[in-house]
């Protein structure tokens, strides 16, 4: 049984940081690209980042630009999103995601198979 579990989410100011951490289990973590999505209340669920599974080349959406980054760790099974100078339209819940995924494909949901059950952050003074 596949498990993706987040960690990390919480109420932050303006300006701080947070970092995020997905434990998964039950999958070979380094042959799944992994990415992680946000969705907040009345919204589509927005691309964050993802990482490859061959080359671990990362890529960004372009309102995280320069301020998130992403990593992973094999030997532990787990990614991270170190996320800085945070904004209040950063509010959402945060998921992490795994799928066997092409490059013209990171951006968009349905290429991932597996998801967290998501942690919420809030950015508010």
């Amino acid at each position: 049984q596949v498990q993706l579990v987040e960690s990390g989410g919480d109420l932050v100011q303006p300006g701080g940081s947070l970092r995020l951490s997905c434990t998964a289990s039950g999958l070979t973590f380094r042959g799944y690209g992994w990415a992680w999505f946000r969705q907040a209340p009345g919204k589509e669920r927005e691309f964050v980042a993802a990482i490859k599974a061959t080359s671990g080349n990362v890529y960004y959406g372009d309102s995280v630009k320069g301020r998130f980054t992403m990593s992973r760790d094999n030997a532990r099974s787990t990614v991270t999103l170190q996320m800085n100078s945070l904004k209040p339209e950063d509010t959402a819940v945060y998921y992490c995601a795994a799928g066997r995924v092409i490059s013209s494909s990171l951006s968009f949901p349905t290429s991932y198979n597996y998801w967290g059950q998501g942690t919420q952050v809030t950015v508010s003074s």
